[in-house]
């Protein structure tokens, strides 16, 4: 179905967490690949599988949005929502009186995906039409977060995931607004990638056939910021908004 880009070399694996917060964000070591489960195993196009840490920890670094399935009472629903990687450690929030987060606080399992979307992959025959992606897929169960260090680390990694630098710029979250919000973890346990890169592949007795065949590239356009109507016009547009690109 889908297909990633290229990856960077691998590097020496490494974690650094963005806040300071003792017993939440520091640097570890940890294994170059993950072990793939029976429920993680890639079984169609198994070329494509990626087990490396750094590579799928670069995927989730690079996504905004994840999708989050869980089933109530043999009901599925797949809800979308923002997220940010801290170390081995996927965080997701939203309101206190949310039923996806009051269900999976609960131990319900669910699934996590990712999917960064990198370009259309024109062949000569429409069967062999794909796309080039990069995808990862998590599971586990998520535990609510207790401790008001941890979410408030949690929120300055959401915050600092969308714009690097706004956490100290911005007002930082009040007791109350703390207390609104419900943030789940989810261990990076049980979790694999699927990469779609390169040319098209055709039959081989359709590359004499007379069509155009090639890759159209996607990527992800940032157009100036616009500033609110309500701003101080004596406050000048940050660097990492004016120049923010992905």
């Amino acid at each position: 179905m889908l297909a990633y880009a290229s990856c960077s070399p691998l590097m020496p694996d490494r974690r650094l967490a963005i806040n300071s917060t003792p017993g939440y964000i520091s640097e570890v070591q940890v294994s170059d690949t993950i072990p793939a489960t029976d429920r993680t195993r890639v079984v169609r196009e198994p070329h494509r599988a990626v087990y490396d840490r750094e590579t799928i920890y670069r995927i989730l670094d690079e996504g905004l949005v994840c999708h989050v399935g869980f089933a109530v009472d043999a009901r599925p629903f797949v809800i979308p929502t923002m997220y940010a990687r801290v170390g081995d450690v996927l965080y997701f929030h939203g309101s206190a009186a949310s039923r996806t987060l009051r269900t999976l606080s609960g131990g319900v399992p669910v699934c996590v995906t990712v999917t960064l979307s990198d370009g259309l992959v024109l062949a000569r025959s429409v069967f062999n039409h794909s796309m080039n992606y990069r995808s990862v897929v998590a599971l586990g169960k998520a535990t609510l977060i207790d401790d008001p260090n941890e979410k408030l680390a949690a929120l300055q990694a959401f915050t600092e995931k969308i714009l690097k630098g706004r956490w100290n710029d911005a007002r930082q979250p009040n007791e109350k607004e703390l207390k609104a919000t419900s943030i789940l973890k989810l261990p990076l346990t049980e979790v694999s990638a699927k990469v779609r890169v390169g040319e098209v592949e055709d039959d081989a007795e359709d590359y004499a056939y007379p069509v155009w065949a090639g890759i159209i590239p996607f990527r992800l356009a940032v157009d100036p910021p616009i500033r609110d109507a309500r701003c101080d016009p004596s406050i000048p547009t940050p660097a990492y908004a004016a120049q923010y690109k992905r």
